[in-house]
């Protein structure tokens, strides 16, 4: 690796030497705003040339230029101002208010820039300093809670978390929902995003409609978040940047348990029981658990600890160290970028170690700009299964659960599950992984008016995964308890290559004084390889050998090999009226492999319209109340590539109990794509108001209101036995989903020395299915015995639907009167919706002489969540309902009784029949069975307020740093997800962010997932 390293660097510093330097010098200065204060993110730019910086908070900025350069600052509001570099090395001065001043310019879809008063659609910029300013060390997260409308959930803890990203919410209904992520110019992937360092990002864009991205063709209609990493300095010597941060991670909460009866089972304690069916606690010394190696027992209070299944986490850490090498000129620039993450998690032994290494590079020649980069990502994880806090959470209030890490599954505290530390030891997974991404950028201008550009990038990922679960047999079998382990061994090999290739000419053009044009016409071609091979197996013959041919018997084998590709033809024509009228008009025409070759191709148009009121009047920003007013909107119709590669062919699968001595035999897959399948079609309807008020847009207020009707939906319908087969997908759904989204900006303060920025974004959207099929009103996304998800016809999507109570015609719950048990339904019944009612965020940041404070918090309501871990506490005795009224039987809350028959059914309020039974037994059977048989228990308020980032920092100044040979120095300290705070029958059972997995089956929250996490760290940033 030292060899490899030294390689690039040498390969870096004689290309920094290579380049070609002008006789420059250093300009530094302060830029104001009208009123003298200080006007923080001014560009200035070199004229003619790429090198450019942006002033800082407190005004100041340096660049190098030579005798004779024009100088250009911009800032929007203000007039562009142009400045000769003269002999002088300090040019300060206060920039002036300017309806026509140079708007700030934004990276769009294929890299395109447009100015903000061009932009038809929403679109939302996330600078690099909130990006990185609580150091989450995972990029995707860092966009939680900073942008309306988007709702990116942390779908499973772990030491390499999962997220998911949706925008606008569901279109889909079995397909994907989530953003594209487009990283320098070419599509990438969401796990691509979250592999990279933070740190190597300059800015982030995310275009929330299809209005936006439909250049993007199937593949942006979920909209597009736009990710552009940082480049080299223009600064003619080397500018090295280093940041370094640590984070300190524990468990936020788990479960609350009841803490009134101890471990045992029908009132009777025992010491092996997994249940808090125990007499009541009275403080007294006991046995815990089976006996240890000795032949002793761990003794302790016979009392409640809420919180003991917490002592099994330890507090984890998060290591971030990286460095930065840039350089450049006038004519191109060149960056290297090395960082490193080292977590270790909660759990002892789960551990990731991941590097990632930028180069970057951007050179002028002549008519030519030749540029590109490449990413290097490579990353260990080591793991074991989340499973354990399932068994975890069959642990009585009074065991001490440390006690037991090294007492393995013969002395563990229950005979009937294993010991968490005997699995956290035993079951093991590790992968490793590579990301190699190449990304080159050639652009050449025919002349003043023409550019031809040329973006291509490969990108290729090999993962290698390996997992063994050690043997144990339970020879014993204390009440009946087994603890019995069957050894496993596996593994898995596999890569995935994307080529990505985009040729495009631009055109910009004045037709008249008045009117602008600049059009696009190109290509894009995309190839996809994936391949992968798995093998596994079961009772490894020699103990800790983990090698298949170690494994009992024929071992199970898999392998896959997989290709699909796209062609297309894409096109844009933009129109511009006196900088304040636009139409956009765009089109995108795909082929795709996955479908069959007469309905494999698609057009996808969209149109859209900008009014920049306050440039078309000016005299409405007389009075300095209004100061900005855009209205723009856009139709858009793109789709959605739902079918995957070799769906629509026939298969064979090979048939049960095969192969059987030397025969072989295959069957026809059951499950097949209709041929005539296309893809899914989403129309798009998008406004949007943009206003500004009072000098500087102090007051800022944006508001989108959009619609999409989705139809050709794919989704699955069940066939007549004659067919042969089980199942078909079909394009035959459809729903409609609206929508809007309310930003409000302020500065409320703004002095010389103190500024207080609070921007509050409001999002509510609802996905509404029209239609499943001519022969269906549902379909489940995930259905199990109690509980699912659904998708039915007239309903909000997703649904949740499960087993409930029966009631009345006044709600209350019926009860049988000869056994005291509610009733309940025979089929599933709604009990929520996964999708929240409406999403608040709020972000504020205070800067005071280098001091910034800054916080990020969301609120998300209306919405439910079936808790798992409700409903696996529930039969064992440790639900805190379970505890309340002295375990014995109750009158049932709000409960009726028919008195009638049930032709002519006759209710009363119930004041007399018990549930529960009289006697502890009958209490406890109860919970087991009747209360856990009913899934309306455990789908939970999913409402939920966090505060997902704080963070202090202070910079230092320019002045205190002169004799230290810093440009820069900035500490902080931080703090991620620090609150959280759930309705209270929400005992701490799950964050409802959680669910079983990325895709659309939300609102389960499973129990095979460790609760969520905080963070509190410092960091360090620093430039010489």
């Amino acid at each position: 690796m030292k060899t490899k390293f030294s390689g690039i660097l040498t390969l870096f510093l004689a290309f920094v030497v290579q380049l070609t330097f002008a006789q420059e010098k250093t300009i530094s200065g302060t830029i104001s705003d009208e009123n003298g204060l200080p006007l923080p993110g001014v560009n200035i730019i070199v004229k003619g040339t790429t090198t450019g910086t942006q002033s800082d908070f407190d005004g100041n900025y340096s660049i190098n230029a030579s005798s004779g350069d024009v100088l250009s600052y911009s800032f929007i509001g203000y007039t562009t101002k142009e400045m000769t570099v003269g002999s002088a090395n300090n040019i300060s001065f206060a920039m002036e208010v300017d309806s026509e001043a140079l708007e700030e310019v934004i990276i769009t879809a294929l890299g395109v820039e447009r100015t903000a008063g061009e932009l038809t659609a929403a679109t939302k910029v996330v600078d690099a300093e909130e990006l990185t300013q609580a150091a989450n060390p995972n990029a995707v997260q860092s966009l939680t809670g900073k942008v309306s409308g988007l709702k990116i959930n942390t779908t499973n803890n772990g030491v390499d978390q999962t997220t998911r990203i949706v925008l606008r919410g569901n279109r889909s209904l079995t397909g994907n929902n989530q953003a594209l992520i487009v990283i320098d110019g070419v599509i990438s992937s969401a796990n691509t995003l979250a592999n990279l360092a933070p740190e190597i990002i300059a800015s982030t864009n995310v275009i929330k409609g299809a209005g936006g991205s439909a250049l993007y063709g199937s593949q942006g209609s979920n909209g597009v978040i736009i990710v552009t990493t940082k480049s080299g300095s223009s600064s003619e010597k080397i500018e090295v940047s280093v940041n370094s941060s640590i984070s300190f991670e524990d468990v936020a909460f788990v479960p609350e348990r009841q803490t009134k009866y101890g471990q045992g089972w029908n009132g009777v304690h025992t010491s092996y029981e997994n249940g808090g069916w125990g007499p009541e606690f009275d403080g007294t010394m006991q046995p815990v658990g089976l006996p240890q190696a000795d032949g002793s027992y761990i003794m302790a209070p016979y009392s409640g600890d809420s919180d003991n299944i917490k002592e099994f986490f330890k507090t984890g850490t998060i290591l971030q160290n990286g460095v930065t090498l840039s350089a450049g000129d006038k004519t191109g620039n060149v960056l290297l970028s090395v960082n490193n993450q080292q977590t270790e998690f909660v759990v002892e032994g789960d551990e990731l170690n991941r590097t990632t290494v930028l180069f970057k590079g951007n050179k002028q020649l002549g008519k030519w700009n030749v540029g590109g980069n490449v990413t290097y990502n490579t990353s260990s994880v080591k793991t074991t299964t989340p499973n354990l806090f399932t068994e975890l959470l069959q642990t009585a209030s009074n065991v001490p659960v440390e006690l037991f890490e090294n007492s393995g599954n013969e002395g563990h505290w229950t005979s009937y599950y294993r010991n968490p530390y005997w699995m956290r030891d035993n079951i093991r997974n590790s992968s490793n992984t590579t990301r190699m991404n190449g990304v080159a950028n050639i652009k050449y201008d025919v002349n003043d008016n023409i550019n031809v550009v040329m973006n291509s990038s490969v990108r290729n990922f090999k993962s290698y995964t390996r997992n063994y679960t050690n043997e144990y047999i339970d020879t014993i079998g204390i009440g009946g308890g087994d603890h019995s382990t069957v050894s496993q061994f596996g593994q898995s090999n596999s890569e995935e290559t994307n080529i990505y290739n985009d040729i495009f000419v631009n055109f910009d053009y004045m037709l008249t004084d008045d009117i602008s044009l600049t059009a696009l016409v190109g290509n894009n071609i995309q190839d996809n390889m994936f391949s992968a091979t798995q093998v596994n197996g079961s009772n490894l013959t020699i103990p800790g050998y983990y090698n298949i041919d170690n494994i009992t018997g024929r071992p199970n084998t898999f392998n896959t090999i997989q290709r699909d590709r796209r062609f297309s033809l894409l096109g844009s024509v933009d129109l511009g009226y006196k900088d304040f009228l636009y139409l956009s008009v765009t089109g995108r025409n795909d082929w795709t492999s996955r479908l069959a070759d007469d309905r494999n191709s698609f057009f996808y148009p969209s149109v859209g319209l900008s009014f920049v009121a306050t440039n078309a009047f000016p005299g409405l920003k007389k009075g300095g109340i209004l100061n900005y007013a855009k209205i723009s909107g856009n139709w858009a119709k793109v789709g959605n590539d739902r079918v995957g590669p070799y769906q629509i062919n026939s298969t064979l699968n090979q048939a049960t109990g095969y192969p059987f001595g030397g025969l072989n035999s295959f069957v026809l897959d059951q499950t097949i794509a209709d041929p005539l399948l296309v893809n899914e079609f989403i129309e798009s309807y998008e406004l949007n108001l943009n206003l500004a008020f009072f000098k500087g847009d102090r007051v800022r207020l944006d508001f989108s209101i959009y619609e999409t009707k989705n139809t050709d939906l794919v989704t699955g319908i069940t066939t007549s036995a004659a067919s042969g087969l089980a199942n078909t997908t079909v394009n035959v759904a459809a729903s409609t989903t609206k929508g809007f989204e309310i930003d409000l900006g302020l500065t409320p303060i703004r002095t010389k020395d103190f500024r207080w920025d609070l921007d509050v974004n409001f999002a509510t959207d609802e996905t509404v299915i029209d239609k499943i099929s001519d022969n269906s009103d549902e379909v489940a996304l995930a259905s199990f015995a109690d509980i699912g998800i659904f998708a039915t016809a007239g309903e909000e999507f997703p649904l949740i639907k499960g087993t409930a109570y029966q009631r009345d015609p006044q709600g209350r719950v019926l009860i049988d009167p000869s056994t005291g048990n509610p009733l309940k339904t025979g089929s599933f019944q709604v009990l929520g919706k996964s999708n929240p009612d409406y999403v608040v965020g709020l972000n504020t940041a205070v800067n005071y002489k280098g001091i910034r404070l800054a916080a990020v918090m969301d609120y998300r309501t209306g919405h439910q969540f079936w808790a798992g871990t409700k409903d696996w506490l529930s039969w064992s005795g440790h639900l805190v309902e379970s505890a309340d009224g002295g375990r014995r039987g109750f009158i049932f809350p709000n409960s009726a009784i028919n008195t009638g028959t049930a032709a002519n059914p006759v209710y009363e309020a119930n004041t007399n029949v018990i549930t529960g039974g009289t006697t502890y037994a009958n209490y406890l059977d109860y919970f087991s069975n009747e209360y856990r048989s009913v899934s309306e228990n455990f789908v939970l308020d999913a409402t939920a307020f966090k505060v997902r980032e704080l963070s202090l920092s202070y910079a230092f100044s320019k002045e205190m740093l002169k004799n230290v040979g810093l440009s820069s120095l900035r500490l902080g300290v931080n703090a991620r997800n620090p609150f959280t705070v759930l309705p209270a029958e929400n005992r701490g059972y799950a964050d409802p962010e959680i669910g079983r997995s990325s895709g659309n089956d939300q609102g389960l929250s499973v129990t095979g997932q460790y609760p969520i996490t905080r963070t509190y760290g410092m960091t360090l940033n620093l430039t010489f």
